[in-house]
């Protein structure tokens, strides 16, 4: 009788073939596994209650195992509760966020998105239901079922400060998860979804805003493809007002904005008073918007060479 429930393992030969294809589920898992997986390659129920008992299956929530130790790092916590989701369940929302490495989970749970008509309550999980997740809408990611960024950042939009989404934006950017237009453009597909408007708001092409340290490492080439070939000067004081960029040499002055932090009469009415204070002093200031210098680099580089050719007329001129 102790055979008897792996029969459908044909012997021997079938038990190692068998207890071979749990290992390499188990290492592509990152060290878990499901009972109902057992089951599926033949493991029998008596042999999985057996390597509970013995030590071999430690429980981490029912019905999931960590294989060979209870101790387990955090892509193989994400995994034992996708698959206490269940079939479809993927890593969602904060947690996903942390896959993709743009954001931050929530301490002490693990959020998973499953099928609208399931519950899964167990310690340590939060589970969102929905009612549809499309192909497009879920990608294998170091192994885990997890939302694509673009989802992700829809359903952290929904609670994150302004700040701090602009910030995984940001960052889903630069780690090329998605980009910021790609994402922009990719809105349309989400309507009604909580998510889209306050992305919405932060991806306006005339209010992007990138991180300073990004901003500079985007510029520099720019403006030597402009022919701007020194180091600038960058947060220097000019006139009284200190600048993004600057080159001494040719007075070329480059201010880059956000412009969601110029709409005011006040701020305006300062922007141009900088404007016209570096132009009365024989300067050439520029202004470009954040989404010019990250996404309309050939337009940059076209007005950063054409203003450069006149500054060295100019000066040449005045020689």
């Amino acid at each position: 009788m102790r055979g008897s429930t792996d029969h459908s393992t044909g012997g021997e030969g079938g038990a190692r073939a068998r207890d071979a294809a749990i290992w390499t589920l188990v290492n592509r898992q990152h060290g878990v596994v499901a009972r109902r997986q057992l089951l599926e390659l033949g493991l029998g129920a008596r042999r999985i209650e057996r390597r509970i008992a013995s030590g071999r299956l430690h429980t981490v929530w029912r019905g999931v195992y960590a294989v060979g130790r209870p101790q387990l790092e955090r892509h193989g916590r994400w995994m034992a509760a996708v698959l206490t989701g269940g079939p479809g369940a993927v890593l969602s929302h904060g947690s996903a966020a942390a896959l993709w490495g743009f954001g931050n989970e929530r301490p002490g749970v693990v959020e998973i998105s499953v099928p609208a008509g399931r519950r899964c309550r167990r310690p340590g999980i939060r589970a969102h239901r929905r009612a549809v997740l499309r192909p497009e809408d879920t990608l294998d990611h170091e192994g885990i079922p997890v939302t694509s960024p673009t989802l992700t950042l829809i359903d952290e939009a929904t609670h994150l400060h302004p700040l701090r989404l602009e910030r995984y934006v940001n960052e889903a950017d630069k780690l090329n998860r998605v980009r910021a237009n790609v994402l922009h453009a990719s809105l349309d597909g989400y309507r009604g979804q909580p998510g889209v408007a306050p992305l919405r708001v932060l991806l306006d092409p005339h209010t992007f805003r990138l991180s300073d340290s990004e901003l500079e490492v985007l510029m520099r080439p720019l403006a030597r493809a402009g022919g701007l070939r020194s180091a600038p000067e960058t947060r220097a004081r000019v006139n009284g007002y200190r600048v993004d960029f600057y080159w001494p040499e040719l007075g070329v002055v480059i201010e880059t904005d956000g412009l969601r932090y110029h709409r005011t009469p006040s701020q305006q009415k300062r922007t141009l008073e900088r404007d016209q204070t570096h132009l009365a002093a024989g300067m050439w200031p520029l202004r470009f918007s954040h989404w010019q210098v990250r996404y309309d680099s050939r337009h940059v580089r076209e007005i950063l060479r054409r203003t450069v050719r006149r500054a060295r007329a100019a000066k040449a001129g005045v020689g």
